[in-house]
């Protein structure tokens, strides 16, 4: 971590001079947590799927000076989804700029980079920017540290948004480079939004990390869907931290995909903070060669009558690994809380391997809470049944792989982009492009299995 210590401190007016003051004033105490709390080293728990030192090791350059990266949205990335009209916002690098559809008016909801909500709404970033993320964490304090823009979505009260607001994540830099992004979401009483963020890699071999963190406020009869696409190179590595505070009766849905990618971390916290909150996370992950795709999840009910479910789906092959660690916490004198908890793991090949851990810390009565965590193969019985009747053995083993996902795609709130996804997940399992139709900037891959 010092190579980021010493670049800020030599760069330090870079970082602070047109950053919003909101973030700015969060820095001193990043900096205190940065350098006295390292990263967590894989050590010789069996449920740490991934080393973070090594992951930030590489001498990973930061676009400090801002300068325009230029994304080829229009030459080679065509991120869409038929039929879905979305306000579409494109980040390269981490420095974010409006589409034409993004430029749109929408009564009542307001998009804008933190620089202009620093001048704009300054008093909207002081009551909510870095109060949801946890500071603590290294990776938090890292990101909080170095970031020097980010993206405000603010929905007002009743309001409901009329598109959904799509936020493309583009890595194309030549050099071994650190993305910096930070992402506040607000949806005020009785809102209603869904995001559909979207991690992609525009250059192959070349090793690039993505470091976000975001902060997700469900107030009072709010309902927020956040769908997390990646597909990405071997050669990239993600660390992604989400933090959701939900005010009572708000629904929020979290669903995190990985298609593609090298190493993926992916950890939600959530703070169920008043009576009547439901919550939704949702993950899927394909996971081949060398990848490692690693989930971590937090669910806090801190008041009775709350509700929570979530789902994990895993398939590995080759030697690719998975980690799963979720945890349920239900603080006393919370009674009626249901919360619900399951992992299911396909390993297609004997040499991948996975790594779970669900967990429930229930401190009341009159609850009903329960964990479950599978890891199996494809049932040879049913490959069997498929082949007698005229199905290839290669063809069975991909449909069998497909109806595993189902469930997690079919939760999926938003009609296209539910059709969208399981195309994506057939093409995947197929060994077709990982990207995205139109979108050739990856090499092919193996069939799963």
């Amino acid at each position: 971590m010092q190579q980021y210590i010493d670049l800020y401190n030599e760069h330090r007016e870079a970082f602070h001079r047109d950053a919003p003051a909101a973030l700015n004033a969060l820095r001193e105490r990043a900096l205190q947590v940065v350098a006295g709390t390292p990263l967590p080293p894989r050590g010789s728990d069996d449920h740490e799927a991934i080393d973070l030192p090594e992951m930030f090791a590489t001498d990973y350059g930061l676009n400090v000076s801002r300068l325009n990266i230029d994304p080829r949205l229009a030459e080679s990335f065509h991120c869409d989804v038929p039929n879905l009209s979305t306000a579409l916002w494109c980040v390269a690098g981490d420095v974010p700029r409006p589409t034409a559809t993004a430029l749109r008016p929408m009564p009542g909801v307001d998009v804008m980079t933190l620089r202009q909500a620093g001048q704009r709404c300054p008093e909207l970033l002081e009551q909510y920017l870095g109060q949801a993320a946890d500071i603590s964490q290294p990776v938090v304090a890292l990101n909080t540290l170095l970031a020097q823009d980010g993206l405000l979505i603010h929905v007002h009260e009743g309001v409901t948004c009329p598109k959904p607001i799509q936020i493309v994540n583009i890595l194309n830099a030549t050099a071994p480079m650190m993305a910096v992004r930070r992402l506040l979401v607000v949806a005020d009483s009785g809102a209603n939004v869904k995001l559909l963020l979207c991690d992609h890699t525009q250059r192959d071999g070349v090793p690039m990390l993505s470091l976000q963190v975001t902060e997700v406020f469900a107030a009072s009869g709010a309902t927020i869907d956040v769908y997390d696409l990646e597909e990405a190179t071997a050669a990239t590595r993600r660390v992604n931290a989400s933090f959701v505070s939900q005010s009572d009766n708000s629904n929020v849905l979290v669903d995190t995909i990985t298609l593609s990618g090298g190493t993926t971390r992916n950890e939600i916290t959530v703070d169920a903070n008043d009576p009547g909150t439901e919550t939704h996370l949702l993950g899927m992950a394909i996971a081949d060669g060398s990848q490692t795709v690693d989930n971590r999840t937090l669910i806090r009910h801190h008041a009775p009558r709350c509700d929570s479910n979530e789902m994990y789906k895993y398939v590995l092959d080759d030697k690719a690994v998975g980690g799963f660690e979720g945890r349920i916490r239900v603080d006393e004198g919370c009674p009626r809380v249901e919360a619900y908890q399951g992992n299911r793991n396909l390993l297609a090949a004997a040499t991948a391997r996975m790594h779970t851990k669900p967990q429930l810390e229930i401190y009341t009565d009159d609850v009903r809470c329960s964990h479950g965590t599978t890891i199996g193969q494809l049932d040879d019985d049913a490959l069997f049944y498929m082949q007698s009747r005229g199905i290839p053995r290669d063809t069975a083993r991909t449909m069998l792989m497909q109806a595993f996902m189902a469930d997690v795609i079919d939760a999926v709130r938003l009609d296209v982009l539910r059709d969208r996804l399981r195309h994506l997940v057939d093409k995947r399992f197929a060994g077709q492009l990982a990207s995205c139709a139109n979108c050739h900037i990856q090499s092919p891959r193996p069939p799963i299995g």
